[in-house]
């Protein structure tokens, strides 16, 4: 695959709508993200539902819109890339039809993409690292409803090392949020909130913290953010809620650099740490893993933040990856509404 060639992305698997073309050297020709906050918001949540006609109504103009800025026809791409798994199913049909179409209209291989994957591979983007992060190394993928840490060997190779015993980091930090009165999406908020509190105020637990192997548990810290809250005499104030947000990031921060730190052991030779997903956009979360990857001599490579939560750079660059490896999906290939890392082959 010439480095000049250039693979178009599609990404509906949640509630961005996105679409890039990418370069096989690495270069971004054009990429468009599309929130569906608004949409959302009212129900303090995604409803899978709004979700896919959202997905219907705005992904085409996004394919036009990035096509027009890369300057190129559809007949020029070296393929055509869209997340197939893990998701919503609705706005996965939606994507991966829709680049199944202009594959068939215009004769393209096409490449059905692990979510999880392009997350995973996001490290090996030339424009993030020089050159791109070398296997192996460890990724800790903090994304939706996922929290595990993952040795990555090459394309579509991933042995899974730990995860989450119940709720994954990126649900705790919503249900957290919520107890705490923010709005939807509530890692954000929360990260705001606790840049004015003191996390020494509340003695939050650290679940499995020391503990061997690097599985996670975050549902008895969430428990714990009620139980703080019931005890306050009278409605919490705003200094009450801003230490309980500061506690709760801190926890969290320190159990998944210590997860961390125990499946860095299980992979001597991995060349980094990797963190991807939206909860890798956190301050606290990203420094308490660039602590961990130093005491082992290894740097910490994390996505810049636009492209910590879903987008369709790194859906592209997975496409990439696979193409030139001749890995391409048949027409047929069916979204998957759950599709472990471990069952792709590469």
């Amino acid at each position: 695959m010439q480095s000049s060639a250039a693979v178009l992305g599609l990404e509906s698997s949640c509630d961005e709508t996105a679409a890039a073309v990418l370069r096989a050297d690495g270069t971004i020709l054009a990429e468009a993200v599309l929130s569906q906050l608004r949409e959302h918001a009212p129900f303090g949540g995604v409803v899978p539902e709004i979700a896919a006609r959202a997905h219907l109504e705005h992904l085409p103009g996004l394919i036009a819109r990035v096509m027009a800025e890369a300057g190129l026809g559809y007949a020029e791409l070296a393929g055509v890339a869209a997340t197939s798994g893990p998701g919503l199913i609705g706005g996965l049909i939606v994507g991966a039809s829709l680049g199944k179409g202009i594959a068939l209209a215009h004769r393209l291989p096409f490449v059905a993409v692990n979510h999880l994957e392009a997350h995973a591979l996001t490290a090996t983007l030339p424009g993030l690292v020089p050159g791109g992060t070398r296997f192996p190394y460890l990724l800790l993928l903090i994304s939706g409803g996922h929290c595990q840490c993952v040795a990555v060997e090459g394309v579509g190779r991933y042995r899974r090392l730990g995860t989450t015993l119940d709720d994954a980091v990126g649900e705790a930090f919503d249900k957290a949020a919520k107890l705490l009165g923010l709005p939807w999406p509530g890692g954000p908020a929360l990260e705001r909130l606790a840049a004015r509190g003191d996390a020494a105020r509340f003695p939050l637990p650290r679940p499995l913290l020391g503990r061997a192997g690097c599985d996670f548990s975050f549902s008895g810290l969430k428990t714990a953010v009620a139980n703080a809250l019931a005890r306050l005499p009278g409605s919490p104030s705003e200094q009450d809620k801003a230490d309980l947000a500061a506690g709760f990031q801190a926890a969290a921060a320190a159990v998944l650099a210590d997860r961390a730190g125990h499946a860095l052991a299980m992979l001597p030779g991995a060349t980094a740490l990797v963190v991807a997903g939206g909860v890798a956009a956190n301050a606290a979360v990203r420094g308490a893993l660039e602590a961990k990857a130093a005491k082992h001599g290894l740097p910490l490579v994390a996505p810049p933040v636009r492209l910590c939560t879903d987008n369709a750079v790194m859906v592209a660059w997975a496409g990439v990856e696979r193409l030139r490896r001749g890995l391409v999906d048949a027409l047929g290939h069916a979204p998957r509404p759950r599709w472990p890392l471990e069952e792709l082959a590469g």
